[in-house]
């Protein structure tokens, strides 16, 4: 398994909009009595801190999709503004016109036009804008979420190196493999995976997601009988055709779909209520989002990787003056601890437990992730080797 280069945070996994329990009571008072006595000595980096939130600006841009997808963009979106809401520092976001990088770009510009010093890109897709737009402002702070130091030099032509870009990408296949284990370990048996495009996040996601099925298979025994239908939407949203091949999927003995892939979830789930089906939501907590829409139980579970966590914490680092502790760094954030709610990959509590996966289960499950009882092969150069059945369908478009 790859080393997990963790962040350090000031509340290590507090992922209110994923839907994760904050800290404890104890941890809470003695934060607050560290501030108490931070403030009554008025040290000189609480004054300096001061003046550099007072001086920040925060522009937010999406990637492919909108800030209601309800998913990536979404979750990002709503963790940068809320932290600028709560600190008193302006933000914005703005909307590419296309998926194009001159238009990405063009954002870029006109937000550090208007001012802003510090520009948050959630997206792969923000390579070759953050290529070339870093160089171009030194005194600009860039914090990337999924954007890959291997992206970043090809979009530079050779090795990129910029002290004002922070990244940080995601081991998904542990959060594809959680959410895979424990599907299987529930006793579904006809799996499918609908990603949005295949990038490289999502094919993590997919991958692990085959091999946790797998994995889980073995210890039942019953590897002859699990399969998992395997295919693109071609786009990070769901429609009519996508739908269509849900559908098919659903009433032909699918009972549960990971939608990986913004609003994609939107064809599974449409898909699912006709049947009975289930579906696996991703990046975030959707349980709320999508039994809402469509349902109540329709959710198993979710594979949610750390994007609000991930945001505050960088935005805390700018308003406190410690940039230097992050900057020029693309660091790769997984699991960090034996306590499954202060990693950056897990399943949410809302998960749907049962006699075939507990949350003592899943518990333990993370613990053989942490000491490296178990490992998850995070290639995405072409689907695992395993002994389940699994049907690859290529792509519905593109």
């Amino acid at each position: 398994m790859k080393k997990v280069l963790s962040l350090t945070l000031v509340a290590l996994m507090s992922l209110s909009l994923a839907g994760c329990g904050g800290g404890s009571s104890s941890a809470a008072a003695t934060s607050a009595a560290a501030a108490s006595e931070a403030a009554s000595e008025a040290p000189a980096e609480t004054a300096a801190a001061a003046a550099s939130s007072s001086d920040m600006k925060v522009a937010m841009v999406t990637d492919y999709g909108d800030i209601t997808d309800k998913s990536f963009n979404q979750t990002t979106y709503e963790a940068s503004k809320a932290f600028c809401e709560e600190n008193g520092i302006e933000f914005e976001y703005k909307k590419p016109a296309s998926d194009a990088d001159a238009d990405r770009e063009a954002s870029i510009e006109d937000a550090i036009a208007e001012g802003y010093n510090v520009i948050v890109m959630p997206g792969f897709a923000f390579a070759q804008a953050i290529a070339d737009e870093a160089p171009l402002y030194p005194d600009v702070k860039f914090v990337a979420l999924d954007v890959a130091k291997a992206d970043l030099d090809k979009a530079a032509g050779g090795t990129f190196s910029a002290d004002n870009v922070y990244s940080a990408v995601y081991q998904e296949e542990l959060a594809g493999y959680m959410a895979g284990y424990a599907a299987v370990k529930l006793g579904y048996t006809k799996l499918g995976f609908l990603g949005g495009m295949a990038v490289p996040s999502v094919v993590r996601y997919g991958s692990g997601y085959i091999q946790g099925a797998n994995e889980a298979a073995k210890e039942l025994g019953n590897t002859a009988d699990v399969e998992v239908k395997y295919i693109y939407g071609g786009q990070f949203y769901g429609d009519a055709d996508i739908t269509s091949v849900m559908d098919t999927w659903y009433q032909g003995g699918t009972e549960i779909v990971f939608a990986c892939g913004g609003g994609i979830y939107s064809s599974a789930a449409e898909a699912a209520v006709k049947t009975g089906g289930k579906v696996i939501g991703v990046d975030v907590d959707q349980a709320a989002t999508i039994d809402g829409d469509y349902g109540d139980g329709i959710t198993v579970t979710s594979a949610m990787k750390g994007l609000a966590a991930t945001v505050n914490t960088l935005l805390t680092a700018i308003r406190d003056g410690k940039w230097d502790e992050y900057k020029g760094k693309v660091e790769t954030l997984g699991i960090v601890s034996d306590t499954p709610s202060e990693n950056y990959v897990q399943l949410p509590d809302t998960t749907q437990w049962g006699d075939g996966f507990t949350e003592d289960d899943y518990k333990q499950l993370v613990a053989d992730m942490h000491s490296g009882k178990i490992t998850v092969d995070n290639s995405i150069d072409a689907l695992p080797s395993v002994e389940i059945t699994v049907d690859d369908q290529g792509s519905i478009k593109g």
